[in-house]
């Protein structure tokens, strides 16, 4: 199912846009400021600063949840799509790390937690602009849901944004989105992996990320996957790139077993605690650090 956000046309002002949401987009929150500045960021972190372009008016900042394990780029993807589509330029639209990562998050606008929810290492950004509107958007997973940002701005005169019910499914284009991950960045997280404690064993539940992986290598036979496991730093360096590699060795035998992927296309490698994309003294950082990256070996 679908939902819809949009604002009714005023004479003499533009027409905010209208965007087309994930089905189960829950709406957990909604702030207006009447007339107020917003700095919307235009660039990634550099120098403990985001580039921003000033603009003022009516400010709407929104938020929504979606259960499950959808990952951000299946959600964003679309909303980018339809924002080129309705006369938007994109100034900026980055993942994490490409980002800034911990810098560009603490140094945009997002509405507190628990409204908006932002795991540092998978979160995805994008800003636009058509004349004097602007409008951002951040999705990122957390605690198995995703949650999306919406913050418009609008000339004051401009009519409220309103909600629509939604009309049909979530269109399934995550494998061409996590093959355009892989083909820009190189790599990505399967944030949906769960393993035992202290185990390399991996659940029994079917993942999400694994089965559009899958589909990523037979639509694309010159790919080759190195799966990569990360830990925290609890433990000695020897016996965590032990377990990493046991780990990404796991999720190897499911693509191999279960998905039929052919063995010879997926290598394996453990990291241990060597490269941390978040903080190892809080117990969200540890969290965000244990985990299997897929990394893209063309042959």
């Amino acid at each position: 199912m679908l939902a819809v956000i949009c604002a009714a046309v005023l004479p003499g002002w533009l027409a905010a846009a209208e965007l087309v949401l994930p089905a189960g987009a829950v709406a957990v929150s909604e702030r207006a400021t009447a007339l107020g500045v917003y700095q919307l960021p235009a660039g990634p972190e550099a120098a403990d600063k985001v580039p921003s372009q000033r603009f003022e008016g009516r400010i709407l900042r929104r938020t929504w949840r979606l259960e499950g394990q959808a990952a951000v780029l299946q959600i964003l993807a679309p909303l980018r799509e339809q924002l080129l589509a309705q006369g938007y330029e994109v100034l900026l639209d980055c993942a994490a790390r490409d980002c800034g990562g911990f810098g560009f998050r603490f140094g945009i606008e997002v509405v507190p937690s628990p409204d908006m929810m932002v795991d540092i290492s998978a979160y995805h950004f994008l800003s636009a602009v058509k004349a004097e509107r602007a409008v951002s958007v951040l999705v990122s997973q957390s605690g198995g849901a995703a949650y999306l940002q919406v913050i418009d701005v609008a000339p004051p005169a401009a009519g409220p944004a309103i909600m629509k019910p939604a009309q049909q499914a979530l269109v399934e284009e995550l494998p061409l989105e996590l093959a355009k991950v892989l083909e820009v960045q190189g790599h990505t997280a399967l944030r949906d992996l769960e393993f035992q404690s202290g185990s390399a064993r991996l659940g029994e539940r079917d993942y999400a990320s694994l089965r559009d992986l899958a589909a990523v290598l037979e639509a694309n036979p010159g790919y080759r996957i190195l799966l990569v496991g990360h830990t925290d730093t609890v433990g000695g360096l020897k016996q965590n790139i032990a377990i990493s590699k046991r780990r990404a060795g796991s999720v190897k035998a499911r693509m191999v077993e279960s998905l039929g992927v052919d063995s010879g296309r997926i290598d394996v490698a453990g990291a241990g605690y060597l490269a941390p994309i978040a903080s190892n003294r809080t117990p969200e950082g540890r969290e965000v650090n244990r985990r299997v990256e897929a990394v893209l070996i063309s042959n």
